[in-house]
């Protein structure tokens, strides 16, 4: 178990931890399927979706190890998409890309507990978000929902720090932004490659939103945000 004794930040990821991206995901892309000349008018929703999410995780992969362009990801995503599918279209796939993106906005909305959580957290302890993501989509995100920046005392977004996680570089520049040594840093997320990985390579303790458990002493697997109060309520602030 963490000694939350020692944690005198909390970091917290922002996609699938405390919005619920996988929901406005799936939403984007019926919408783009639903719609009346739809590109992928001919295969079943389910198809669509199951491709992309096999694509997309790959692309973000390669685009956090810069071997992709933002652009290359952004798009790419979509002409892998269409080529996986066996679709010869006329449209523009960054068209595409930027309809999806429209669509994804449209969706956006919190995971249960997240934001009661995150709020009764900071009242008791620092907090910050630290965020992969392109940086237009998760500010627009971080405007939608204005308390979770009010109450932070840092905002990273990997693009504009020019690093995506898990690379170490970015953990310590979100740790010295704050003044904080990485030892006494709590990340919570849900990716097991770029959070869990990322927060122990950087030396951060780590609360994984997950069903799933790991060894590491420093991680703690949680499922439902009221475990993470429990988790942190040492602090009486917590309490009230």
């Amino acid at each position: 178990m963490i000694d939350t004794g020692a944690i005198r930040f909390v970091y917290f990821d922002l996609d699938d931890t405390i919005l619920d991206h996988a929901r406005a995901e799936k939403l984007a892309l019926q919408d783009l399927h639903h719609q009346p000349h739809s590109v992928f008018k001919g295969h079943s929703f389910d198809a669509v979706l199951e491709a992309y999410r096999e694509i997309n995780p790959i692309v973000w992969k390669k685009y956090s190890e810069g071997s992709l362009t933002k652009h290359q990801a952004k798009v790419g995503r979509f002409t892998q998409l269409l080529e996986k599918l066996n679709i010869e279209s006329q449209v523009d796939d960054t068209l595409l890309a930027e309809t999806y993106l429209s669509c994804y906005a449209n969706h956006w909305s919190l995971i249960s507990g997240a934001m009661e959580g995150f709020l009764k957290i900071a009242r008791a302890r620092p907090v910050g978000i630290l965020t992969n993501g392109f940086s237009e989509v998760q500010r627009a995100k971080l405007k939608q929902f204005p308390q979770l920046e009010s109450v932070s005392s840092a905002v990273i977004i990997s693009e504009e720090v020019g690093v995506l996680k898990p690379d170490p570089a970015l953990f310590e520049h979100a740790a010295a932004v704050v003044g904080v040594p990485a030892e006494s840093i709590l990340y919570v997320g849900d990716s097991l490659h770029s959070d869990v990985s990322g927060g122990i390579g950087a030396g951060w303790k780590v609360a994984w939103f997950s069903e799933q458990s790991h060894e590491h002493e420093d991680v703690w697997s949680f499922t439902d945000w009221s475990l993470l109060i429990d988790l942190l309520e040492g602090d009486a602030r917590l309490a009230h």
